[in-house]
């Protein structure tokens, strides 16, 4: 298996780390600049994450400015708040343009710059200081950025027409269309900072992974995205592995065996990448002495061995089934990241209603083989149908559409922004709301269980759009009748529910979090949060999950009694709920 990852083998002064939320990203930042500190190196650490923990990793209060970390040496942290900055940058944009345009068009220019693009973009501007500026490089050895831009993001900043004020001639509808357009004095700053990413003597880009498929996927995703800029000087850190197992112990063998068969499995892209590991530890990297512990050899100690796990008494999946059943809920979307097992308690939903009599419509994003696999191809109970919608064919028709109906107006240099633009994840939740739309709209007598949901910034954004064409005659921003009456519709609780699925642990659930305020900006509140395969409760005696498992309590109580208008919880299963049959069980 592979090494265990050291601070030693990091050479550059810069680096970036990159992953899906819930990889550890923040942990293995703070541990390797601890361990970097220790060895006598000046370090400063820096987040751009709008779910960063970093003050509550170190104990201590942090802002943009550095701040000298007490019980480390050498290590300075800053945590920016791109949230903040987004605002700051979006009043910036759109405030000349208040009482000189119509309202609506005001309401589209500013929730067109509320989106993760933005977002990333005022984070990007922020920490630009950090790489361009030589009085603050000068004072380190290293900088580590906890969290990198996306590809689609440094592609935006290397087109010259992202520079030319677009904003006032965004009228090509809904996408993320100007976010650059208030930046046009720091052209030359972001083409410095692209190209010090870019240098391989300066900049490492580290992957951060678990070992599971749906975070490989995603590392290999943003590895060939920046590969495809020029970012070329990556490694591989696979997190959380577990050393050893039990073979007498259901949950233990599982688990070991599961997380071997994901890394067989990896992209071939990923697979000649430089690899490292860490270990799967029981305790939270939280605190200086802990986050050392992660570099050196990893010892159970005895109270963590002789730990008892307590009952939580929270309903189950079953309560969720029954609850939707007694309402005569009639659209129920599954939201949450990528990895927390969305398709799985959507399908699971879809069976549990079944199986009291209803019938039910199943509608994913995941390819068709997911739910082939899914319900083995088995014979489906003629109460049940389902159907798949392929992002990739529907992205692609929203986007011939919008540049057909744009193209006439731009040149070459501005259908190339537009091309990029529509490149944003705005997009793709744009386009499979619309099929989505018309797979409910043929729906009747029926409920629809969707296993995905588009955030309150794509809704804002549809609404928007529909104001700015009746406003803008010459938009192109048209929302097919079938989205429009299902706007509302989702915003009715007697219709619609909306469930967030999260796992026990701090960014599923600082994530999860975010993604409800989001949903309440469109007027949507979630009815139910589901924690996912939680090790809480199971009858695991390896003394490591044992002591995860504890580690979830925080978590499970942090949703019950602050997050969640109703929350249910699953436990861990040692084998994959697959088959109607099967998804049963997972209900029970």
């Amino acid at each position: 298996m592979y090494p265990l990852f050291s601070p030693n083998y990091v050479q550059t002064q810069f680096l970036f780390l990159t992953g899906k939320g819930g990889v550890g990203k923040t942990s293995t930042a703070c541990a390797t600049a601890v361990a970097l500190a220790d060895s006598g190196k000046k370090v400063l650490l820096i987040s751009t994450d709008p779910a960063s923990n970093l003050q509550d990793v170190f104990g201590i209060e942090l802002t943009s400015r550095p701040k000298a970390v007490p019980a480390v040496e050498n290590l300075f942290a800053s945590n920016i708040d791109p949230e903040s900055s987004a605002k700051a940058y979006r009043e910036s944009v759109v405030g000349p343009y208040r009482g000189v345009f119509p309202e609506a068009v005001v309401a589209t220019m500013e929730e067109q710059l509320s989106g993760a693009c933005t977002v990333e973009i005022a984070a990007f501007d922020e920490f630009t200081g950090f790489l361009t500026n030589s009085e603050i490089v000068n004072l380190y050895d290293h900088i580590i950025f906890d969290t990198a831009p996306t590809g689609h993001t440094l592609r935006l900043l290397q087109l010259p027409t992202a520079w030319n004020g677009f904003l006032e001639e965004s009228t090509h509808g809904a996408s993320c269309l100007g976010p650059l357009s208030g930046l046009v004095d720091k052209k030359e700053l972001y083409s410095k900072a692209v190209s010090a990413l870019s240098n391989p003597d300066e900049t490492t880009l580290i992957l951060v992974s678990r070992p599971d498929g749906s975070s490989l996927l995603e590392a290999d995703r943003a590895s060939k995205e920046l590969k495809g800029i020029g970012i070329k000087n990556q490694m591989l850190i696979i997190n959380g592995l577990l050393q050893q197992h039990n073979e007498d112990d259901e949950v233990s063998s599982a688990f070991y065996h599961r997380q071997r068969d994901a890394l067989t499995l990896m992209p071939e892209n990923l697979k000649v990448t430089i690899k490292y590991s860490l270990p799967y530890v029981s305790y939270s990297l939280t605190g200086v002495e802990n986050l050392r512990n992660l570099f050196r050899p990893y010892e159970i100690s005895p109270t963590e061995s002789s730990l008892e796990n307590q009952s939580i008494n929270l309903p189950g999946l079953k309560d969720v089934i029954n609850d939707f059943s007694a309402n005569k809920t009639k659209l129920i979307f599954t939201m949450g990241k990528g990895g927390v097992g969305k398709t799985t308690v959507a399908s699971a939903i879809a069976v549990g209603l079944v199986e009291k009599g209803h019938r039910v419509h199943l509608t994913t994003t995941d390819p068709a083989a997911h739910l082939d696999y899914q319900f083995q191809n088995e014979q489906l109970n003629q109460n049940l149908t389902i159907s798949c919608v392929n992002p990739k064919v529907e992205v692609e028709k929203y986007k011939a559409d919008v540049i057909a109906k744009s193209s006439k107006d731009l040149d070459e240099a501005g259908l190339a922004y537009l091309v990029e633009d529509l490149e944003s994840p705005c997009t793709e939740e744009i386009a499979v709301f619309q099929a989505f739309a018309e797979v409910v709209a043929k729906s009747e007598n029926e409920i629809v269980v969707i296993d995905t949901a588009p955030t309150g910034h794509t809704l804002l954004l549809l609404d928007a759009s529909r104001s700015y064409s009746r406003e803008i005659e010459r938009s192109t921003g048209e929302v097919p009748e079938n989205a429009k009456k299902l706007l509302p519709q989702i915003r009715n609780p007697k219709e619609t529910a909306v469930v967030i699925v999260t796992l026990a642990e701090a960014t599923p659930v600082l994530e999860a979090s975010r993604l409800q305020d989001d949903l309440r900006r469109a007027s949507i509140i979630p009815q139910w949060w589901v924690i996912n395969q939680s090790l809480f409760g199971t009858n695991t005696n390896d003394p490591i999950l044992k002591g995860k498992a504890m580690a979830e309590k925080e978590w499970i109580q942090e949703v019950n009694e602050n997050k969640a208008e109703k929350c249910a919880i699953i436990p861990w299963f040692h084998e994959e709920k697959v088959g109607y049959e099967m998804l049963k069980d997972y209900i029970n």
